[in-house]
């Protein structure tokens, strides 16, 4: 998608502070960071939001869930991390390309 931010940092067009990437996913740090860690993970392919996804989409949304823990036991996270996805505007959705929020650390914000 031509306009959206994320999949502009997917082609390298825009820099993103990388901390991981593979074939399927890519990790960043958030630029305006709400915990001592702040990432965002993203598939690569464009999906807007969580409520776009469907059967089709199994494998791609067990292979993310899956891999946070990784991500975040390389972050230091290894006592514990919070994920959140924001869905649809009046869910907190800012930026229209799905994306899964890892944070932790010390003084992790309440809700």
């Amino acid at each position: 998608m031509s306009d959206c931010l994320f999949c502009k940092i997917v082609a390298g067009d825009i820099p993103g502070d990388i901390v991981y990437q593979d074939d399927t996913i890519l990790v960043f740090k958030d630029r305006y960071p709400k915990a001592e860690v702040h990432l965002l993970m993203i598939p690569k392919v464009h999906i807007e939001s969580l409520a776009e996804m469907n059967e089709t989409h199994n494998e791609l949304i067990s292979y993310m869930m899956l891999k946070l823990p990784e991500i975040a036991e390389s972050q230091g996270l290894s006592g514990g991390f919070r994920t959140i996805i924001n869905t649809g505007k009046e869910g907190g959705q800012i930026i229209f390309h799905l994306h899964i929020h890892l944070l932790g650390g010390n003084n992790l914000p309440g809700f």
